[in-house]
């Protein structure tokens, strides 16, 4: 019996060093948390494959293949997650016979694995949409960064309050600028979907529709460590089945599906008489659930050929459609403006799952998600949008903790000297034509240069932009009075460009005689 404790105990003890760490860092709005610990977010699955980490991914296929699915139980947090919504469901109930007991379903192979070959084949052909909607790491991401932070953000606020009526200014008010509403609707989906798919089915999530579940599932179903019965000593009590949140065992038959099976031991702490152990044992002698297997590789096969052989000519529809809708409007909108690192907008559509990490450490918040106002191959991402405040000149946080390699990372060299854009100045919208009015706000703020005043009427001046020199951080356009429509406005630059960095100005020494009047 301590052994059977001593395992799940240590799953839940890992589960809580992964999660704990992983939610902070979303919720850390006032930035304790080192950027170092995003070190965590570089093992999760989706990111690496995304981002092209051969030797984690390998790592995570080979740790499937000895030990089962415990990823899913202690490294992702939308597995652990769904433990603890599990957890909170089952408060109140556990004196209630028969409250919350699972059973046995047989497992859903076709479904899972189309949906695996389905975002498979469209990230290949450049298309990241599914894996955006469907990762379960950046949809856990999503959850924290609209959801649990604004609410902890909330709480601050509140509490900063009460101390105030008391003379204590520890605490000091934040604004709540990141969350938008796609972003809002797109984590409560997620949320709503998290919660029903787990009280009503456990881990259904996990075995349906999530493609890393499908993708470990492939090398788990032939783990050497596994779970499996004690024929002689079992009692078919059943106990087994009705706490096997994966519904992965079959307490008549004596059998468990490790392709389904996360690991979480809960049978094992269950089984009065230590029936269910979890121990080497070769693959050849485990499933007796073979045919539904075998019928699930064979459904993967041929789904898997059918859509390679759709897709091109689904996405020549796709494409055709985008251009009669572009010249439908005639005219050409800018594209979104792309952070410091993410090289070109095509490159970026195909790495970022939109997990907001990004737009959660912006130390000057100036990364928002999208919604449709791009299409729908960006929706979700972050874009630069400097509505009150711009990127700062020597900040490469962004290109830090980004776990898919969307963002490259920066030196502080190589980020003083990308350009994301080029800013555009407006002639008609600027004051000092329009009012005949003194500004030269935008010049002030410009750290390169880039732009600068010249003489205009009189002893006006008006902004001129020197676009070899301007690297789009949105100083000027963040700071321009102008409204609705400002004066100056940063263009992106599809392609990121690299620009010189401004020569420093030389300083002449000057030997002061008396006084120096």
């Amino acid at each position: 019996m301590k052994k059977r404790n001593y395992l799940k105990g240590l799953r839940v003890l890992l589960a809580i060093l992964f999660f704990v760490p992983i939610l902070l860092f979303f919720v850390d709005f006032s930035r304790v948390l080192p950027d170092s610990a995003h070190r965590l977010l570089h093992l999760q699955l989706m990111p690496a494959l995304l981002g092209g980490m051969v030797g984690l991914i390998v790592f995570q296929f080979l740790l499937a293949l000895v030990f089962g699915r415990i990823y899913c139980s202690t490294i992702c947090p939308a597995g652990v997650f769904q433990d603890i919504i599990n957890r909170l469901f089952c408060i109140g109930k556990k004196k209630k016979k028969g409250s919350r007991r699972f059973s046995y379903h047989k497992p859903q192979n076709r479904l899972r694995y189309v949906l695996l070959a389905i975002t498979v084949l469209t990230a290949v052909f450049g298309f990241s949409g599914l894996c955006l909607l469907l990762d379960p790491y950046s949809n856990f991401g999503r959850i924290a960064a609209s959801l649990f932070r604004p609410v902890v953000m909330w709480g601050n606020n509140l509490l900063a309050d009460l101390l105030m009526k008391v003379d204590n200014y520890s605490l000091f008010h934040v604004t709540i600028s990141t969350v938008t509403v796609s972003g809002l609707i797109a984590a409560t989906v997620a949320l709503l979907v998290f919660i029903i798919m787990t009280i009503f089915r456990g881990r259904l999530f996990c075995n349906t529709i999530c493609p890393v579940g499908a993708m470990l599932s492939i090398f788990s179903r032939y783990s050497f460590f596994r779970i499996s019965f004690d024929k002689e000593t079992c009692t078919h009590c059943g106990n087994c089945e009705h706490t096997c949140k994966a519904e992965a065992i079959d307490s008549k038959n004596l059998t468990v599906d490790t392709s389904r099976c996360v690991d979480c031991f809960n049978c094992v702490s269950s089984c009065a008489k230590g029936s269910l152990q979890y121990r080497l044992q070769l693959p050849t002698t485990s499933s007796s659930a073979q045919p539904a297997e075998t019928n699930g590789r064979r459904a993967f096969l041929a789904t898997g050929a059918t859509v390679a052989a759709s897709l091109p000519i689904a996405s020549a529809i796709a494409g055709g459609k985008g251009e009669k809708k572009m010249n439908r409007k005639g005219r050409k909108k800018w594209p979104p403006l792309t952070p410091p690192g993410s090289i070109s907008l095509e490159r970026f559509k195909d790495k970022c799952t939109g997990c907001q990490i990004c737009v959660v450490r912006c130390p000057s918040q100036v990364l928002r998600p999208t919604g449709l106002e791009y299409g729908l191959d960006y929706m979700l991402k972050p874009r630069l949008a400097y509505i009150s405040s711009y990127c700062n000149y020597e900040c490469t946080v962004c290109s830090d903790v980004c776990p898919t390699g969307a963002i490259k990372p920066l030196t502080v060299e190589e980020k003083t000297t990308t350009q994301v854009g080029i800013a555009t100045f407006f002639k008609s919208r600027c004051v000092v034509n329009t009012e005949e009015k003194d500004c030269g706000a935008c010049a002030e703020h410009c750290p390169t240069q880039a732009v600068h005043m010249v003489p205009y009427k009189g002893t006006l001046t008006i902004p001129q932009v020197n676009p070899d020199l301007c690297i789009g951080c949105g100083g000027c356009e963040s700071i321009c009075p102008v409204r609705p429509m400002r004066a100056i406005i940063v263009k992106p630059n599809v392609e990121h460009k690299f620009v010189e960095r401004p020569k420093e100005e030389e300083v002449k020494e000057v030997e002061v005689d008396d006084f120096g009047f």
